[in-house]
């Protein structure tokens, strides 16, 4: 069972993932309506770009927008979420030593207590997010079964992976149910809000050249607005 999830199901996930995010990236890039969003992408490139740096920018630093600045306690927790989930699987030493064992390489590793912490740490997020979704009104009320569905998906690999590592009961057990749900987890993305992954940064990009170019000293060089 380890050969088959750590060989063909493991590529055929990596596969549906980064094919799944580039279909994301075309679809949204084809959906732009140029002549709706009236922005001359092509003429005032200069503005465009300026404004879609700073938008990228502010918004992956921790308040650095006034949205982050207003919900401290959440911004932090988003953060952190994001960081120790981005970089826990890149760097954990188990991971790295898969990626030796079937393709050859690996990566620098971060030290084992460092990984139980941002594992904690992403559970720790998880479980604010639901208390948060359930606490509040305004959350909850938008909140379905997906959403939670979702998070659950996004823990489960972590939970899964630091009761095998800590061989808590079953150790087998665990261990390829970190690796089958890691993998669901990668072939869900693509077609979840998880692809967000990329179409933050699209999204980002795109409103900052609308507010660069029309705030960016362009209102008054004859476009129709």
């Amino acid at each position: 069972m380890y050969e088959i999830v750590t060989g063909p199901l493991l590529w055929l996930a990596f596969i549906i993932f980064f094919a799944g995010l580039i279909v994301n990236i075309v679809l949204y890039l084809k959906g732009l309506d140029w002549k709706l969003d009236r922005v001359s992408y092509s003429v005032n490139t200069l503005y465009g770009i300026k404004g879609a740096l700073r938008s990228v920018f502010f918004w992956l630093i921790p308040f650095g927008t006034k949205s982050w600045r207003n919900n401290p306690g959440f911004t932090i927790t988003v953060f952190v979420f994001h960081i120790c989930l981005l970089f826990t699987p890149v760097f954990l030493k188990a991971h790295n030593m898969i990626l030796k064992e079937r393709w050859g390489f690996s990566l620098i590793t971060f030290p084992e207590a460092v990984a139980d912490i941002m594992t904690i740490a992403v559970i720790a997020c998880v479980a604010i997010f639901i208390l948060r979704r359930i606490a509040l009104t305004e959350v909850r009320i938008i909140s379905t079964a997906y959403d939670y569905l979702l998070l659950a998906i996004t823990a489960a690999p972590f939970i899964t992976g630091f009761f095998a590592y800590h061989h808590i009961l079953n150790y087998e057990f665990w261990l390829i149910a970190h690796i089958i749900t890691g993998e669901i987890m990668l072939l869900v993305i693509p077609f979840t809000k998880l692809s967000h992954i990329v179409l933050f940064f699209l999204s980002r990009v795109q409103i900052g050249m609308d507010y660069g170019i029309k705030r960016g000293g362009m209102k008054n060089k004859g476009l129709s607005w």
